[in-house]
């Protein structure tokens, strides 16, 4: 943001101490050009929905899976000394039932099968994370972003092809669209520290991301019913030529810097320019990875972000199964209930960000209090739910609530840790992005198939086993936050021009400090060593 002294907000690598002047808002209010209809507001627009699509793409083989196995009796057996699953409903009789006719083929994949299924795309999603941060801070993320959303889409067109192939060529299949999607966040980042003023960081790339949330929340109820309607194998024919047809709109309207944008204004342009300064120039082909690695910082985000995304995961690809395993309810009810916690989410994550920004601007807390605020109610509150969850029992409105609150505050988070690698380092967010994603997807991997060891008995307590250990993970990570992170740039995150300006603001400092020290002298201060 251009300050008034004509600086960009990203040339300090330090924050300035909490005082009066703080009070301030740190830019007069006629300098920010309008937002509606913006290009840097499309582009956010356009991000939005194409994490709708990636997230539909990702979700809707949780849902499809029900109709896809072919499943037996999970009643427990007789005798058994754990607290066992929720009765299944009495049948209605005054009504007719519903019945799944023609759904597609069916297939005998055990519950340790479908854990390994519904991890395959992150196997393939943990290897392009950082090969596609780095190459997005140097090139430009719209072909990345862009062409991970088609190419995941094409893939999944091939889906009930791969099913017929057996359980490994799906898994091989879904590896294969999480390598391509895995360029996606990274390549968002590294677009954002291109576009995003530093005091509209939180809202943009909040309202960007929250299309994931959109997308659980659209994909989940709508799989299910084109499961009972059409058949699971349109759910991968519909969702495919969605992301086909998004890529067309996104290449055509998108640039990678607002100095190549065809269509933008020339006062929103000088003003994203000018208040980003020299962060938003590409980082070359050189990157500080020693530097990195010795982060304090930035280890704190990866931590973290593993630790949050363990419950997120679980509750993403498990979901559907617990609603169907335990609860008992219908592929329909099953569907929307499981898709609510992810509106809830979508509802409180882009008011967080707005909030995030209004509280920096004003100099109401510094960026790190905000962060590490966000990031501490963002994991502790879940985490309480989801234990309460692990005891509702049968008591299935109970049970969906604790979730829905537990994913609905989860969004608070999005201001906090998830967006903190382009407070510390905004010319490597793309690559920062992309190693934190990178650890933050192992838990993607390992999350179903814990879940899926932990509940072969289809019992409650093997559920309630599930949500303490996210409970517990989302409590460390908080911990971690809080101890370790920061909103500071770190020095080697700064550009050769911010060092040299630095390095010429500590002598004038020096200057005056000596200065002040010599005229105290002169004056007989008897504080002043001889």
């Amino acid at each position: 943001m251009a300050l008034r002294n004509g600086c960009s907000i990203n040339a300090a690598p330090a924050e300035e101490s909490e005082g009066p002047g703080d009070k301030e808002p740190l830019i007069e209010i006629e300098a920010v050009p309008p937002q509606c209809c913006s290009a840097r507001y499309t582009l956010a627009v356009l991000m939005f929905f194409g994490f709708s699509v990636v997230y539909g793409l990702r979700v809707n083989l949780s849902v499809a899976m029900v109709a896809m196995v072919n499943t037996t009796d999970a009643s427990p057996t007789a005798n058994h000394s754990l607290v066992t699953a929720c009765p299944l409903p009495t049948p209605d009789n005054s009504s007719v039932p519903v019945v799944l006719i023609d759904t597609g083929p069916q297939y005998p994949w055990d519950t340790k099968t479908q854990g390994w299924l519904l991890g395959a795309f992150f196997f393939g999603y943990l290897f392009t994370q950082i090969p596609g941060g780095y190459l997005s801070g140097h090139y430009g993320g719209s072909l990345f972003l862009g062409g991970g959303v088609l190419g995941t889409a094409a893939l999944t067109l091939l889906t009930p092809l791969a099913a017929q192939g057996g359980a490994k060529a799906l898994f091989a299949l879904r590896a294969l669209e999480g390598f391509g999607e895995g360029v996606t966040f990274p390549a968002m980042m590294a677009m954002w520290a291109r576009w995003a003023p530093p005091l509209e960081r939180s809202t943009l790339i909040s309202l960007s991301a929250s299309g994931a949330s959109f997308g659980a929340f659209v994909a989940l109820p709508l799989t299910a019913l084109i499961c009972q309607t059409l058949g699971w194998p349109a759910v991968f024919y519909i969702c495919g030529s969605g992301g086909c047809l998004w890529a067309v709109f996104w290449f055509f309207l998108v640039s990678d810097d607002p100095r190549t944008h065809r269509r933008i204004s020339e006062e929103e342009k000088n003003y994203i320019i000018n208040s980003i300064g020299p962060q938003g120039s590409p980082h070359g082909w050189s990157v500080p990875l020693l530097s990195m690695a010795l982060s304090g910082p930035l280890w704190a985000i990866i931590l973290t972000q593993m630790c949050a995304n363990w419950s997120y995961y679980t509750m993403l690809t498990s979901m559907p199964t617990y609603m169907n395993n335990v609860l008992h309810f219908d592929l329909s009810a099953n569907a929307a209930l499981s898709a609510v916690p992810f509106l809830g989410a979508l509802f409180v994550s882009v008011p967080s960000g707005f909030l995030a920004d209004r509280l920096i601007e004003r100099r109401t807390l510094s960026t790190t209090a905000v962060r590490k605020l966000f990031t501490l109610i963002g994991l502790l509150v879940p985490a309480v739910c989801l234990v309460a969850a692990g005891y509702a029992g049968c008591s299935a409105v109970l049970a969906v609530t604790l979730l829905c609150v537990s994913a609905t505050v989860g969004g608070i988070a999005a201001a906090g840790v998830f967006i903190n690698q382009i407070d510390i380092a905004p010319r490597y967010a793309g690559v920062l992005l992309g190693i934190t994603n990178t650890f933050g997807t192992i838990p993607g991997v390992l999350a179903p198939i814990v879940t899926g060891y932990l509940t072969e008995d289809h019992t409650l307590t093997g559920w309630r086993h599930v949500f303490w250990v996210s409970a517990g993970v989302n409590a460390l990570g908080a911990l971690i936050f809080t101890c370790m992170g920061s909103g500071v740039i770190q020095t080697w995150a700064l550009t050769e021009e911010e060092r040299a300006e630095e390095e010429r603001a500590e002598e004038e400092r020096a200057k005056k400090e000596s200065g002040e020290e010599e005229v105290r002298r002169n004056e007989g201060d008897p504080t002043i060593a001889t």
